[in-house]
């Protein structure tokens, strides 16, 4: 009997296989040319079979002789039924649609997007978006986003933190390509060490990520695509100059090698090394530094075969110095006779991705990655060493397809990761090898109409975590026009790298202490917590034109954290939870397109974070209760020869922060319990030229906003009290800056 059973299975899905399929592409007209449209819906008239369209408006779809009419719809157009006497492939062209507003069109065209379709609640960030601020570097490209937040994680190293639903950026998976990234050794500054310019998008996922890109993901996930040899200009060039006498110069080179090979060469060099003290503290307000990015990449295309691959070949050198103004490497290094830190960063990585796709039955793919990276930072703060090693291999085999129908779509694959880490802490020696070997599998349901759902589930098998499953569950569901009712929930487990991810603890005097509870991490146990979120989107006009409002609600609840304990100001205690830790995060967000070319987004944000201490329930430090957040930017119409002007602006204002608890200091060192509230305003205006050449100006925190106070007992670095990790707001205060682009198509 079961073998049998097997037989007719085996029938069946040669019979789904072996069926025929109708190919096409969707496009739209814009500015005399016609784009590819994406998320266009394409089904049979009278049936529940469609797809939607790919990022190149390309859809593959079954086809029988019965089918007759094709129907073709996307918001903002004019709905078409298409007959169709053969199958053939199929080229449509989508008119903007006469009852509707022309504005909805323009909505959807803006450099940020929300998608109404995808289960997932994901932001899509296209490179236009992120010339909107400087953006010299990806810690820096969130600028503009109210959904990010980013702040100094302290008063020395000037390295950029970023959090997500009130977490910070260790809880947020960061992949590039969905190859995780920033992780590990790289935790601390490695989203300074990927350049703005060689972003293409960003995809920013609040909630649990897929079970496809592993099981770290806990607040959400960030997935940044890079440029594309095949479609990045053939030249290009950044030249960046602020008035901090900050330096960079980004260029790519990109050619054609043959029919089917591509390759370029993207190219990097920062420089500061002028010495800033503003507050007069006796500290540099910002580090001196040299940055050389080097990446070679490499694609392959063959549409014949269906296959397409990337090579990536990338080196790194990063040199910071930062203390106090009068400090000297070679006189000064580990004495007492000036305080300084030197951080040395060297960083090796080769990157593979192969995509195959099934030419004759379309909706099967194949994807296999694999990264290997090599991070060696050598670095100290005043008389604290710490030195890490840190390599990691990363591979990855997805296989998609479909059940019955393109309404019913299928992931699995298996995964395998190895890092090993070698650490020294002062005189302590830290080192352990993490290796774990999973599968998943992924389920998405599309009624192309009112409800989508993803859910998946992988099991691990970790040398450390031991065997464990991770569940993740994604639903939008469309009450009426225009809007997307979503709900996830998911799990996440992660190691916690407790000196890589929190390096600003060497920057003070405290003492580090590690409560040992037996666990295998620095005698820790893993981290685990539970996510989950509802989001509602509704778009709509007012006063004619284009507007939307977002309401999203998300909680992570913790069943284990490794608690980073600041509040005895003469030690920092890791250890683990004993009670409760939860982040509840709310974000209301109003977009409008007020005339054509200007828009305005503007987003109030809540957060309650608490965790059980060991002194009690306290509220997360240094993260604001409440957020403001407003977006204003204006573009001209272009001119035939491509010149206009883009102007931006973008205001965040920031509650009052908790500060950790000086209250056993002597009284010159105590702080109050709160800091004061922070407003910060960011101007950029741009002048295109053409579609060669344009230049922008613009500048950071123009109201000069800027904390006077930001390291405990300056004067006395190497006593008992010193610390630089009490950071509310800009310690630099206003920073102005120019820069030219130049590209050859």
């Amino acid at each position: 009997m079961r073998t049998y059973l097997i037989i007719i299975f085996m029938c069946l899905l040669y019979k789904a296989q072996a069926q025929e399929q109708l190919k096409g592409v969707v496009l739209e007209s814009s500015l005399g040319k016609e784009e590819p449209l994406l998320g266009a819906n394409v089904y049979w008239l009278g049936s529940t079979i469609g797809a939607i369209t790919n990022e190149d408006g390309t859809f593959t779809l079954p086809y029988k002789f019965s089918f007759n009419k094709l129907v073709i719809s996307y918001v903002g157009f004019k709905t078409d039924t298409i007959a169709i006497t053969e199958n053939k492939f199929i080229k449509h062209v989508l008119r903007a649609s006469d009852e509707l507003d022309e504005i909805t069109v323009t909505s959807r065209k803006q450099a940020t997007a929300k998608s109404y379709l995808k289960a997932e609640n994901t932001l899509f960030v296209s490179s236009d978006e992120l010339l909107k601020a400087a953006c010299c570097n990806l810690s820096e490209s969130f600028e503009t986003n109210p959904s990010i937040d980013v702040n100094f994680a302290d008063a020395v190293s000037g390295t950029r933190q970023i959090k997500m639903l009130g977490l910070n950026s260790p809880y947020i998976l960061i992949a590039t390509e969905n190859i995780p990234a920033i992780r590990g050794a790289a935790q601390a500054y490695g989203l300074s060490f990927i350049p703005g310019t060689w972003v293409e998008s960003i995809q920013i996922t609040k909630g649990a990520g897929s079970v496809v890109n592993g099981f770290e993901s806990i607040a959400g996930q960030i997935n940044t695509e890079l440029v594309k040899p095949t479609s990045d200009d053939k030249l290009f060039v950044n030249l960046y100059a602020g008035t901090n006498e900050r330096l960079e110069l980004n260029t790519h080179l990109n050619t054609k090698v043959s029919d089917k090979w591509s390759t370029g060469l993207y190219l990097h060099g920062s420089t500061q090394r002028q010495k800033h003290d503003k507050n007069d503290d006796g500290f540099l307000d910002m580090p001196l530094y040299n940055q050389i990015n080097v990446m070679n990449r490499w694609q392959y295309t063959n549409p014949e075969k269906g296959i397409v691959s990337f090579i990536n070949l990338r080196y790194l050198s990063d040199e910071k110095q930062a203390g106090q103004v009068d400090f000297d490497p070679d006189r000064d290094k580990f004495t007492t006779n000036s305080w300084g830190s030197e951080i040395n960063t060297e960083r090796f990585e080769v990157t593979t991705k192969l995509g195959y796709v099934n030419p004759a039955v379309p909706y099967q793919s194949l994807g296999f990655q694999t990264a290997f990276s090599h991070h060696k930072q050598d670095s100290y703060f005043g008389l604290n060493l710490y030195d890490i090693q840190h390599n990691s291999f990363y591979s990855n085999l997805v296989y998609n397809s479909i059940i019955s129908d393109s309404r019913h779509k299928v992931k699995t694959g298996l995964s395998f990761t190895l890092d090993h880490y070698d650490e020294l802490v002062n005189t302590q020696e830290f080192e352990r090898t993490e290796n774990s070997i999973g599968a998943f599998f992924e389920y998405a349901y599309d009624d192309l109409d009112k409800f989508t759902m993803t859910a998946g589930v992988r099991i691990d098998q970790h040398n450390r975590l031991g065997f464990f499953m991770t569940p993740r569950l994604h639903m939008r569901y469309t009450p009426w026009g225009k809007s997307a009712l979503r709900a996830s929930i998911g799990r996440g487990k992660r190691s916690a790298n407790i000196f890589a991810e929190n390096q600003n603890l060497f920057s003070s005097s405290r003492q580090i202490n590690i409560l040992d509870s037996g666990g295998k991490i620095y005698g820790l146990d893993p981290e685990i917590a539970w996510n989950y979120g509802v989001s509602y989107l509704q778009g709509f006009n007012l006063f004619g034109r284009s507007a939307d409002i977002t309401f999203d609600f998300y909680r992570t609840d913790f069943q284990n954290q490794v608690v980073v304990d600041w509040e005895n100001p003469f030690e920092i205690s890791f250890y683990n939870l004993d009670g409760e830790s939860y982040a509840n995060s709310f974000q209301f967000e109003f977009n409008f397109n007020a005339f054509k070319g200007f828009d305005i987004r503007t987003a109030y944000k809540y957060y309650d974070i608490k965790t059980d201490y060991n002194s009690g329930r306290l509220e997360k430090p240094l993260i604001p209760t409440n957020r403001l957040f407003a977006n204003a930017s204006y573009e001209t119409p272009q001119k035939e020869s491509g010149s206009q002007w883009k102007f931006d602006a973008t205001y965040n204002w920031l509650d009052s922060q908790r500060f950790p608890s000086t209250t056993l200091s002597a009284p010159e060192f105590q702080l109050d319990e709160y800091s004061p509230t922070v407003g910060t305003l960011n101007l950029q205006v741009t002048k295109v030229f053409s579609s060669k050449f344009e230049v922008y100006l613009g500048g950071e925190n123009v109201t000069n906003v800027r904390q006077s106070n930001p390291i405990i007992s300056p004067d006395n670095p190497f006593g008992s009290n010193f610390d630089s990790n009490f950071v509310y707001g800009p310690i630099f205060g206003s920073l102005y800056y120019a820069g030219l682009r130049y590209k050859i198509k």
